[in-house]
């Protein structure tokens, strides 16, 4: 079974049919279905998702993730040192900022090992670079 992380963008595609990455995104998760796919994110990814979704999407949305089409991992408070630690580290004055769910992704992916990730924040995504110095696989 192959899992992957999964950011706010796609789950907007993929509940949003006029978005321009849906049927990429619904594609892609289709054909990696077929093989078993366990797909995890965050609850700032889901709050990004829900407050960029109009109402109808928004619930299916949600209905989609209590139904477990992806595994919401929780983060504790202890652990937003390193999330905000991870947010000053990759904000560049004036220019890009880590936000709170690419850093919660961040954090997901040193806590499970995973390093796949459905995004379309290919620019972000490409420059992070996981504490041993691997990068993202980008789906």
């Amino acid at each position: 079974m192959r899992s992957a992380l999964l950011d706010a963008g796609p789950l907007v595609a993929l509940f949003a049919i006029d978005d321009k990455h849906h049927t990429r995104f619904d594609d892609l998760i289709a054909t990696l279905a077929a093989d078993g796919l366990r797909l995890l994110t965050t609850w700032p990814c889901i709050v990004e998702a829900a407050y960029l979704l109009d109402a109808p999407q928004r619930f299916e949305m949600l209905d989609w993730i209590e139904l477990g089409g992806a595994q919401v991992y929780p983060f504790e408070p202890n652990h937003l040192a390193d999330i905000v630690g991870w947010m000053r580290q990759y904000t560049e004055a004036g220019k890009r900022e880590m936000d709170f769910a690419d850093a919660s992704l961040y954090w997901l992916s040193i806590e499970t090992g995973i390093t796949d990730i459905m995004t379309v924040d290919v620019a972000d995504f490409s420059r992070y670079r996981l504490p041993d110095g691997s990068a993202f696989t980008l789906l």
